[in-house]
């Protein structure tokens, strides 16, 4: 089953078997961007990542969850990395993780969207990310089965977060990126 705008189901088969996918850590990133001084972008990522994407039967089954650990920045600047983890900027000793749980799954073929909840140390809020599903592909010579690409696309502001830090000198907004890969349960 699918929603389509209005909210409606409709009949659609899943791209992917049913079961529990584990992520493949070693293919799957989250990435960032935000503005610095309002004239160029800082990107960056987490390098700490642990994910799960249960697949059921129907659309309305699906699940993800995922857990970054905000320690593991890096923005390819050791100085700026601990800087941010500082207990002035995003004090990873007080919000050691940010937490995403999906409550709701629609879409078809390639377009898919997710609804969920976003947890920042203890302020949680609604956060909707587009996905693209970009296929499935088998590895090559003993590898782990077949794999499930995915790339996710949204933006969360960031004083919705209590992380309202050097306003002007860091954007409001946080372009988030996730190029995830999970690899099919063994019985699928």
């Amino acid at each position: 089953m699918t929603n389509d705008i209005s909210g409606t189901a409709t009949a659609a088969p899943l791209p992917i078997a049913p079961g529990q996918w584990a992520m493949d850590p070693f293919h799957s990133a989250v990435n960032f961007t935000i503005r610095h001084l309002g004239i160029a972008k800082v990107r960056g990522r987490f390098g700490g990542v642990r994910a799960e994407l249960f697949v059921g039967e129907r659309v309305e089954d699906v699940r993800v969850s995922a857990t970054i650990d905000l320690a593991s920045i890096d923005t390819g600047n050791a100085d700026r990395d601990a800087h941010v983890r500082a207990s002035d900027l995003l004090d990873v000793a007080k919000r050691p993780t940010m937490t995403y749980r999906s409550t709701r799954v629609w879409g078809d073929g390639q377009d898919w969207t997710m609804e969920g909840e976003l947890t920042i140390g203890d302020v949680t809020r609604p956060v909707t990310l587009a996905v693209e599903f970009g296929g499935l592909g088998a590895m090559t010579a003993g590898g782990d089965g077949r794999h499930a690409g995915f790339e996710a696309t949204g933006e969360i502001r960031r004083s919705e977060f209590g992380l309202d830090f050097a306003p002007g000198l860091l954007g409001e907004v946080v372009r988030l990126q996730l190029d995830m890969q999970f690899v099919e349960p063994a019985a699928a």
